[in-house]
């Protein structure tokens, strides 16, 4: 019986402490680890986020840049970290969608070793073509690449990028033979793509819309599921030609494993104020960022998601990493 009250008084101190931890919480600045260099397109959203929660948290929230290793460095550190809510992490489409199917063993595991906070934006690409290219639509561009199976290339950041992964996913889903040119990052791939030492590729907002509104390049499609509001123009590519295709960069908020629930709960109803700030809609806008919303429960189910279908792609590519 003094056992079963020892162990009643322990519990109730344990949640005690639980429920004044997370009264209090924040009461220190909180680390944002960020898998990316500064100045990048993830670090200004990374900067944004962090403004709005240091405003309705009264606590800074301090950016830690962990690039390398495609988000391994920095979401080994985050997986490893205390659990008490000032060590986050910028999840995203590579760290918990692409990067866990191209190494053959991980220092985490992107589902057992994070607690989901909130989804935060995602970040859709451009399929873009010289204009060399004889297609102005997705359809024609399919039709193109069918009628000369291997005749097309297109340029990546690199073997195993979203930006790869994401037009094998179009190769597959539109049936078509187009040939894979991968290069030491974006920049350098639109490079050739304008010089047309290459004929397509999929591109970042920041890359993409410039050259394209200039006439530079030609945009035959987004790869969001709707049409990106920055870009109202274009088409998405599920609408164009290719049904049910969607691939985006996306960021989301992560803990590591056993964040207090209270302390997750308090993260997520913030984020939910921020999604109705101004400022934060508009600066995402800039930065070829739609706003996407989803609670931790949605934002667990989501992760699961684009892993299987990252999975699916890299094992079909034949990508790898190690």
């Amino acid at each position: 019986m003094k056992l079963i009250l020892r162990a009643a008084v322990f519990g109730l101190c344990l949640s005690a402490c639980v429920f004044a931890h997370a009264a209090a919480y924040p009461d220190k600045p909180i680390r944002l680890i960020v898998p990316f260099a500064a100045g990048g397109g993830v670090d200004v959203v990374a900067r944004l986020v962090s403004q709005k929660y240091a405003e309705a948290l009264g606590q800074q929230m301090v950016i830690d840049n962990r690039g390398g290793s495609g988000g391994v460095i920095a979401a080994d550190i985050a997986a490893h970290s205390v659990p008490d809510g000032y060590t986050l992490f910028l999840g995203g489409s590579a760290s918990h969608g692409i990067t866990p199917h191209l190494y053959r063993k991980l220092p985490y595991d992107a589902v057992r070793d994070f607690t989901p906070v909130s989804l935060i934006g995602e970040a859709p690409y451009f399929l873009i073509a010289n204009p060399a290219v004889p297609a102005t639509t997705v359809r024609e561009l399919i039709a193109l690449a069918q009628a000369k199976p291997g005749r097309l290339n297109y340029g990546s950041a690199g073997n195993g990028s979203t930006l790869h992964l994401t037009a094998e996913l179009f190769r597959s889903m539109a049936n078509i033979n187009i040939v894979h040119v991968p290069y030491k990052g974006g920049a350098p791939a639109l490079t050739d793509l304008l010089a047309g030492q290459v004929q397509l590729m999929f591109a970042p907002a920041a890359l993409a819309l410039p050259q394209t509104r200039t006439g530079r390049l030609r945009a035959l499609g987004v790869s969001s599921e709707k049409r990106a509001p920055f870009a109202p123009e274009i088409p998405a590519i599920a609408e164009a030609g290719v049904p049910g295709y969607s691939a985006t960069g996306w960021y989301g908020l992560l803990g590591p494993r056993g964040l207090p629930q209270p302390v997750t709960n308090r993260l997520y109803q913030t984020m939910s104020n921020i999604y109705t700030d101004k400022e934060f809609n508009e600066r995402c806008a800039t930065v070829g960022v739609v706003p996407l919303k989803g609670n931790p429960a949605e934002f667990a189910r989501f992760i699961q998601s684009e892993l299987a279908k990252w999975g699916k792609v890299v094992r079909e590519s034949g990508a790898r990493i190690d």
